[in-house]
């Protein structure tokens, strides 16, 4: 299983991160180690050594099939079911990382960054491009987003992606978070809604 995951897909974001808006030129992709993911609602570690730590939420798609350079017409035909997930971010890392011109693994692969809630079946939904998500904090909304506001639709990325790495079921991405990320404490109780649905219900110890 491969993790795939997209950086700077929402230009608010875009703007809180680095005080512009902007879209890049091409999807900015990174990967995930398998032990990142954090699934089954089980709490996630606050790591000891990376500083601050911030909560992205993000729509997270599921590869079903085998695909190598699939044309953007054919990706709806590679992905069968979506939630929402975390993707925890070491921030302080992440800034010395971008100023030295170096990968992003260490401050976004790390173990238990990748949580992912419970998935809801494509067909169970209206489509991709216009579903929308939120994340509570303590019982506050943080984040809220809706995939209509993408720089890179799911479709987009999908066919980026598969031009270098051949997709196999199982594949997840992480699509890009909106705004309103940020830190996360010891015993914050985060939940993830897609649309309607509780899909994300987890504990930080």
């Amino acid at each position: 299983m491969k993790i795939f995951a997209v950086g700077m897909n929402y230009i608010l974001h875009n703007k809180e991160l680095d005080g512009a808006l902007y879209k890049p030129e091409e999807p900015v992709i990174f990967t995930k180690a398998d032990s990142s993911l954090l699934k089954d609602g089980k709490p996630f570690f606050m790591p000891d050594d990376l500083g601050r730590i911030d909560y992205e939420a993000e729509l997270v798609v599921r590869i079903c099939r085998l695909g190598k350079s699939i044309p953007q017409r054919f990706a709806h035909r590679y992905y069968d079911a979506v939630t929402v997930g975390v993707d925890f971010t070491a921030r302080e890392l992440q800034a010395k990382l971008r100023r030295e011109g170096k990968p992003w693994e260490l401050c976004k692969g790390f173990d238990g960054a990748a949580v992912i809630g419970q998935w809801v079946d494509m067909a169970k939904l209206r489509g991709i491009d216009a579903l929308r998500f939120r994340l509570d904090r303590n019982g506050q909304t943080v984040q809220e987003g809706c995939s209509a506001e993408m720089l890179f639709k799911v479709d987009e990325l999908i066919a980026y992606v598969s031009r270098w790495f051949t997709l196999k079921t199982g594949d997840l991405l992480y699509t890009g978070t909106p705004a309103g990320v940020g830190p996360v404490a010891i015993d914050d109780h985060l939940e993830g809604w897609l649309e309607d649905r509780k899909v994300l219900d987890f504990k930080v110890k």
